[in-house]
């Protein structure tokens, strides 16, 4: 049976994460507010950012701001996007 949460993103009943993504309290925050799609969107996001501004994830400072952003992201509130990236059903 499906593990089902309230996502904290999309704001209604989604299916949740199988187990937190990591360890500590913001792992166990994730796997109990955040749905499985709302992490799969976060992880294209952070995907972007990484390769858009060529972050380097040796460097110390690119966790905490990876972080802050994830949580602007499962938050609602502006977070950075990659820049000059245009979704596919936009492009005409």
């Amino acid at each position: 049976m499906t593990r089902m949460v309230f996502c904290r993103k999309h704001q209604q009943e989604l299916e949740g994460l199988e187990r937190a993504p990591f360890p500590g309290p913001k792992g166990l925050d994730i796997f109990e507010n955040i749905s499985t799609k709302a992490w799969q969107e976060w992880m294209r996001e952070q995907t972007m950012l990484i390769n858009e501004k060529h972050l380097n994830l040796m460097d110390p400072n690119t966790k905490p701001y990876l972080d802050s952003q994830r949580e602007h992201f499962f938050n609602n509130e502006e977070y950075d996007k990659a820049e000059g990236y245009t979704p596919e059903n936009s492009k005409k």
